[in-house]
Order: C-alpha cells, then structure tokens, then sequence
C-alpha cells in the first residue's frame, strides 16, 4: 500500500483566503444569504488566489476528458488533485464548501487557460449573452 505524502507548508492554503466566504456559508444556515453574494466572496477568493475567476475562463476551453473528470470528483480526489498542484482545500473545519468551484481554477491554470485573452474572450461573451436579452441596453463592467 503507498501512502502520498505533500508538504503542508509549501501548499498555498486556500481557506487563508475564503474566511469571509466560509462564514457567510456557516451564516446561510441560520438565515437566506443571496447567491450573488457568494459569487462576489467566491470571485474575491479566486482573484486572491489566481488573480482570475470562473468567470475569466470558458467551458469550451475544457476538453470533454476535463469536463468529465471534474464531473467525476469527489471531496477525497479533488483534496489529492488540489494537493498535487500545490493548494490546500481544507479549512478547520474541513473540505472547503467550495473546493468544486476551486478545482476549476486550480485545473485551468494546469491547462494554462489563465491568460489574457481567454479572460478577454470569456467577458465578450458574457456581454453578449446579456446584450441578447429583451431590455437590455448596455453592460457595466466593474473591475
């Protein structure tokens, strides 16, 4: 039987920087947080860590093979996944609520996705998406 061993100190640890995210989920279970405000604490988190977001990366970027394989993981393979490409999903309490969304990013990076132009593609595209529909006039970017 092997055993994987990584070094816990040269892993960047993400729940450093998904405090305020972690409590707004520990928060959800007393009372209704907005999904945006998820997003914006998720998005923050991942601009910490990778200085880009899910949303700077199209799916079509993916091969079918990374689709499936990020359909496939489980809390256990993406800790080993995460892990062997230097991050930490666990916090004190345990996995990260979010580790799906982050193995997104860590997997991106990996294919090297986190580029200037993907992002610049990606965004394009999210304005024409809500430029297509009724009663919209114009997108307001915010960086």
């Amino acid at each position: 039987m092997s055993t994987i061993a990584f070094d816990q100190f040269a892993l960047t640890r993400i729940a450093d920087f998904a405090r305020t995210l972690s409590r707004l989920h520990q928060v959800s279970r007393r009372r209704p947080i907005d999904d945006d405000e998820f997003d914006r604490e998720f998005n923050a988190v991942c601009m910490s860590v990778w200085g880009y977001t899910i949303d700077d990366i199209g799916d079509e970027l993916f091969s079918i093979e990374d689709h499936a394989f990020l359909d496939s993981l489980d809390e256990a393979h993406a800790r080993i996944f995460a892990a062997e490409r230097g991050y930490d999903l666990v916090d004190d309490a345990g996995m990260l609520t979010d580790w799906w969304g982050f193995c997104w990013l860590i997997l991106a990076e990996k294919r090297g996705l986190l580029t200037p132009e993907n992002r610049a593609a990606a965004r394009a595209a999210i304005e024409e998406r809500y430029l297509a529909t009724p009663n919209v006039i114009g997108v307001i970017v915010g960086r």
